[in-house]
């Protein structure tokens, strides 16, 4: 057998769990993926890896995520390990891409609420006489 291991990408539409009661969702997604991976890997013996699962749950079990980009590793004993493919591309991003960011958001909102102040005047309306 080949020592080096098979490797793939995918996007899964997790949307099928959507069909289920809203308590059972979070549990469909993982049997989907765990379907997924049998039919796309040709094994039996699947793995989620734990980051994977706790991106999964992170939103609780009502509110399952609807897709995911997952990596699929095959080893040499035909079991599959499932990982999510976005944490690497996340971790690229820098902290201060961050930080920069919202300081620029927080000062374009003080200007904006700054000029309307000055513009909004009290309008004071007569009452209508209605004696006649």
């Amino acid at each position: 057998m080949s020592e080096e291991n098979t490797t793939r990408i995918y996007t899964v539409n997790l949307a099928k769990a959507w069909d289920t009661p809203k308590y059972r969702r979070t549990d469909r997604v993982i049997n989907i993926i765990k379907e997924f991976t049998r039919r796309h890997m040709q094994t039996n013996k699947v793995k989620i890896d734990q980051d994977l699962n706790r991106h999964i749950w992170s939103r609780g079990k009502k509110n399952p995520p609807r897709k995911i980009i997952l990596r699929m590793i095959k080893e040499d004993d035909d079991t599959v390990v499932v990982s999510s493919f976005i944490e690497e591309k996340g971790s690229e991003l820098s902290e201060e891409s961050v930080e920069v960011e919202e300081p620029k958001m927080q000062e374009e909102k003080k200007v904006e609420k700054e000029p309307k102040m000055q513009e909004e005047k009290k309008v004071e309306k007569e009452p209508k006489d209605k004696s006649k």
